[in-house]
């Protein structure tokens, strides 16, 4: 597996508090969702408690699909307008085909949704086959997780972007909140395993300890509560979203069961096209191929950006050279459209627009001491964090 190391930078994830700050934390005026009624109460008697366990720190939800903001603030850029970044298609995003993997009420469901409210969600089986149903036509945008505060980068997913033809047109930072989900009725002394994502698992290590509850990796969160309800499983839990109990009608039994309260994931926007032309607020992706003399190369990168005094807000090196490691694959879009291995590169988030010429004479620096660099798209930087309450 490829070795990835981050440069701690102005605005890096490597530091993550400084991205995702509560105080720059926005939610969209309203998201709307196929909601099917509760059975039961979502805040069930644990015992003899009708309140939420108290799990690091956290307390009762007020809403699941409401929208509040994260610290009480008010609307996006001080617009009533649920469209982010401004996407205006033929009809705004009505009829807007999203492909996501998992099932309904998945975390990747909401942030296709918190991207474009009024958009049409389509599930897939895994990550290639959503982006593969946008390169056939049968979706119009991909969402892809590809980092978050508790994991790092999501290598897996960044190498599944880089062989595709695919352009990033908007991200997406939400703040992910795990429940412990049960059919209605159910109290926790009942339960006797736990079901989820194999990384939701792992991410609430802790209250899960403590719960005393057998864990079953399965293959996404939501999948975890159709499984849930569809076999009506009354000694077994699901971790998910609020948003999952409201969709299946399952009882919370347990909210914020994550080890880190601050639990925030990046997630892309792939489209076939490029997103219209970005000047303001714009932030550009690529990624620079290169062999041999890795330091002497990120040196040069550097100072490609710096001495134009453009900002870098993401530099992460990964060195897949050495027996036994895969090659980085990289689709070449602008050759044959060809598959190219490639032991060491570099993925590079700089501010700025491609429209830019001093953004553009800085990648020209670059194209001409590397070996391959592709851009992997130019949009609207979004810092805000957005919340399923």
């Amino acid at each position: 597996m490829a070795c990835a190391s981050s440069l701690d930078l102005s605005n890096s994830l490597s530091h993550r508090t400084q991205l995702f700050k509560p105080s720059q934390s926005r939610k969209p005026n309203s998201v709307s969702f196929p909601t099917a009624s509760l059975n039961g109460s979502a805040g069930a008697q644990i015992n003899g408690s009708s309140e939420f366990p108290k799990i690091n720190g956290t307390h009762k939800p007020t809403k699941i699909n409401g929208s509040k903001p994260i610290n009480g603030s008010g609307l996006i850029n001080g617009s009533s307008s649920t469209h982010l970044n401004g996407f205006d298609g033929i009809n705004g995003d009505v009829g807007l085909r999203v492909a996501f993997q998992g099932s309904f009420g998945a975390y990747s469901e909401f942030a296709a949704k918190t991207a474009y409210p009024d958009c049409i969600t389509l599930p897939r089986r895994s990550f290639a086959d959503a982006l593969a149903a946008v390169e056939c036509g049968h979706a119009d945008r991909a969402v892809l997780p590809v980092e978050s505060t508790m994991e790092g980068t999501e290598l897996r997913n960044y190498d599944l972007l880089l062989r595709h033809d695919l352009s990033i047109v908007q991200e997406i930072n939400l703040f992910v909140h795990y429940c412990l989900l049960a059919m209605p009725g159910v109290r926790q002394t009942q339960l006797r395993r736990v079901i989820s994502h194999p990384m939701a698992l792992a991410h609430c290590g802790r209250a899960l300890a403590q719960l005393g509850l057998d864990r079953e990796p399965v293959e996404d969160t939501a999948g975890a509560v159709e499984m849930l309800r569809a076999n009506r499983l009354l000694d077994t839990a699901a971790i998910a979203s609020p948003r999952a109990a409201s969709l299946y009608g399952l009882d919370v039994l347990a909210q914020g069961l994550q080890d880190e309260s601050w639990n925030v994931t990046r997630f892309l926007l792939l489209s076939k096209s490029p997103a219209k032309k970005v000047f303001k607020n714009a932030k550009t992706s690529m990624v620079i191929a290169h062999r041999g003399g890795s330091m002497m190369v990120v040196l040069k990168v550097l100072s490609a950006f710096s001495s134009r005094n453009i900002n870098l807000k993401k530099l992460e090196v990964i060195n897949s050279s050495g027996a036994g490691k895969a090659p980085v694959m990289i689709l070449d879009v602008r050759g044959r459209g060809s598959l190219r291995a490639f032991p060491q590169v570099l993925y590079v988030d700089c501010e700025g627009s491609i429209e830019d010429p001093v953004v553009k004479e800085a990648i020209e620096e670059i194209e001409r001491f590397s070996v391959f660099v592709r851009l992997l798209g130019c949009y609207t930087a979004d810092t805000n964090v957005y919340d399923l309450q």
